[in-house]
C-alpha cells in the first residue's frame, strides 16, 4: 500500500472516532437532561400525573386505573396543544376578572370558572354544532328556564354576567339536587336527567364511576387537567410575559329604556365603531333595538384608551402565577 493512500485511511479513522465520541457524549447529555429536566418540551415528554387533588372542595386520588388513564388523556393534551392552551391564559385575564366575583357572591366554588373554559375556551360569540352559544355555552331552552332572554334582538346567552349568573343558578340547582360538584358539573355536558337517570340505572354513588358517552366522560377530568396548568403554567412548559396576556377592557355604561333604531348611528354617536359595539354587546342580535316592553338594558362603551395597547403599556394581570417578569 502506497504511503499517501495510508494517510488518507488513517485520516478516515480519526474522523469515525471523533464522530463517535461526539454521537455517545451527546447521548449521554440528552439522558441526562431527560432526568434532570423532566418537562423539556423539546423531548415531548410525558407529564406526571399527581397522586391526587381538590377541586371545588371535592378530592380526587388517581390511583385507579381508568380515573389516573383519562386525566393523563387531558393533562397532556392541554400541555401540548400550545396554541389553544396560550390562548386561554390570554384571554382568561380579561374574563376571570368579570366572572369570579359572581361565582364568589352565588355561592358557587371558585374552581367551576374552569368549566367556561372547557366549554367556550373563553369566547363569549362561541356557537356550537349543537346551537350552544355564549361563555357558558346555553342552548336556548335551559337559557329560558334559567332566566336568560333569547329573542331575534336580544340573546342574553352571549352576555357575560347575565350567562354567567344564569350558570350559577343551574349549577346550584344541580348541586342541590345530586350531592357534589361533580355530579352537577358533569349533568352541565350531559343533562340533569340523564345523570340522575344513570346514577340510579348505574346503582352507583360516585358521578365518575357512571359508564357515560365519551364527551361526558372526558368533561370532568378537562376540567381538572386545565385548572392544573393554569396554577402552575411553568411545569407544563408555558412561558408568557405580562404584556402579552390581554388586557382587562374598561366601559362607560349607557342605560336604555327605549329604543336604538340604528345601532351604526348610536356607536358612531358614541365614539365607537358598530364592530367595536357589537363585539362588547354580543347579546345585540340585530341593527336595532326595538325593546317594545320598555325593558332597561346596560350596554358598554369602551373607553378609547382601552382600545388600543400602547408601547411600554402595564398590563394589569389577573393571577400572578400566570406569568414571568
Amino acid at each position: 500500500m502506497k504511503k499517501s493512500t495510508l494517510l488518507v485511511w488513517m485520516h478516515v479513522f480519526l474522523i469515525v472516532v471523533v464522530i463517535a465520541s461526539v454521537w455517545l457524549i451527546a447521548g449521554n447529555d440528552v439522558e441526562k437532561a431527560a432526568v434532570e429536566k423532566p418537562y423539556v418540551l423539546s423531548m415531548t415528554a410525558s407529564v406526571d400525573i399527581p397522586d391526587e387533588m381538590t377541586f371545588a372542595g371535592e378530592k380526587i386520588v388517581f390511583d385507579r386505573y381508568d380515573l389516573r388513564e383519562r386525566m393523563d388523556r387531558e393533562l397532556n393534551s392541554f400541555t401540548y396543544f400550545h396554541s389553544t392552551t396560550l390562548l386561554l391564559f390570554k384571554r382568561a385575564n380579561r374574563i376571570f376578572p368579570i366572572i369570579e366575583p359572581i361565582l364568589k357572591r352565588e355561592g358557587i366554588p371558585d374552581d367551576m370558572k374552569y368549566l367556561a373554559v372547557i366549554e367556550s375556551s373563553l369566547d363569549h360569540r362561541a356557537t356550537s354544532p349543537a346551537r350552544a352559544v355564549g361563555l357558558w355555552q346555553f342552548i336556548a331552552s335551559t337559557a329560558k328556564l334559567n332566566g336568560l332572554e333569547v329573542s331575534s334582538e336580544v340573546d342574553e346567552r352571549y352576555h357575560i354576567e347575565k350567562s354567567t349568573e344564569a350558570a350559577c343558578r343551574y349549577l346550584s340547582n344541580a348541586r342541590r339536587e345530586y350531592g357534589s360538584w361533580t355530579a352537577a358539573a358533569l349533568s352541565y355536558n350531559g343533562g340533569r336527567a340523564r345523570i340522575a337517570n344513570e346514577l340510579r340505572n348505574q346503582q352507583v354513588e360516585n358521578a365518575l364511576d357512571m359508564w357515560l358517552v365519551d364527551e361526558t366522560m372526558r368533561y370532568y377530568f378537562r376540567m381538572l387537567a386545565i385548572k392544573l396548568v393554569f396554577e402552575n403554567p411553568r411545569r407544563y412548559g408555558f412561558v408568557i410575559r405580562p404584556h402579552q396576556l390581554y388586557k382587562p377592557m374598561e366601559f362607560k355604561e349607557v342605560r336604555i329604556s327605549g329604543q336604538i333604531p340604528d345601532l351604526v348611528a348610536f356607536a358612531r354617536e358614541n365614539g365607537i365603531t358598530y364592530a367595536q359595539l357589537k363585539d362588547f354587546n354580543s347579546w345585540l342580535r340585530s341593527d336595532k333595538l326595538t325593546n317594545k316592553t320598555g325593558k332597561t338594558y346596560t350596554l358598554l362603551i369602551p373607553t378609547r384608551e382601552s382600545l388600543y395597547y400602547k408601547k411600554g403599556e402595564k398590563i394589569k394581570v389577573h393571577d400572578k402565577r400566570w406569568v414571568t417578569e
